[in-house]
């Protein structure tokens, strides 16, 4: 099982069924901050649906898919990071990641990317990395561009989002391109 310490507040540990009470809970008290972002807020009515979750979870980690990560913050969980797609075939990889609104803006996201990205240059040997983001979520495009990432364009109405069709944002990262954190 993937267990990182990312700073002395800050751990990643692989999504668990354990997890679900918990982990629904956060979406629940979240609810309105996240629905304004992510499409799947609606259909997470109830724990059954985290555990659902984490089973999907663990399938894909078992699969060679990826895998999530729960984000602990001083102990709590406060988000989910995770790649949600691997083309291995073409060696690139999609990072989804979401964060407890009353925790952003203290660089938690940043470090916890950069720890994925890592992961995908030096574990997984993958040659890019994408993070896509709605073009309106300037806090969330914030973190790619910390990072470095170039943003390759728009995908205009690329995902339903309640009610509409929004624009995402395309970041990439390449191999070559990517500074290791201690440089």
């Amino acid at each position: 099982m993937f267990v990182h310490t990312v700073d002395k507040n800050t751990t990643l540990a692989m999504v668990e069924m354990r997890d679900a009470d918990e982990l629904f809970a956060l979406v629940e008290a979240s609810r309105m901050y996240l629905r304004e972002w992510l499409p799947w807020v609606d259909t997470a009515v109830s724990v059954e649906d985290s555990k659902t979750f984490a089973e999907a979870a663990q399938k894909q980690y078992v699969d060679g898919d990826g895998f999530q990560c729960c984000i602990r913050y001083r102990g709590r969980i406060a988000g989910i990071i995770g790649f949600s797609r691997v083309d291995w075939l073409n060696r690139c990889v999609q990072i989804g990641y979401w964060l407890d609104e009353e925790i952003q803006g203290r660089g938690i996201m940043t470090a916890c990317c950069r720890v994925f990205v890592e992961f995908a240059f030096t574990q997984y040997r993958l040659h890019r990395v994408e993070i896509r983001v709605a073009t309106e979520n300037q806090k969330s495009r914030a973190i790619p561009e910390r990072l470095g990432f170039t943003c390759d364009g728009t995908l205009h109405e690329a995902e339903w989002l309640n009610d509409h069709f929004v624009d995402s944002a395309v970041y990439s990262m390449l191999h070559d391109d990517w500074k290791r954190p201690e440089q």
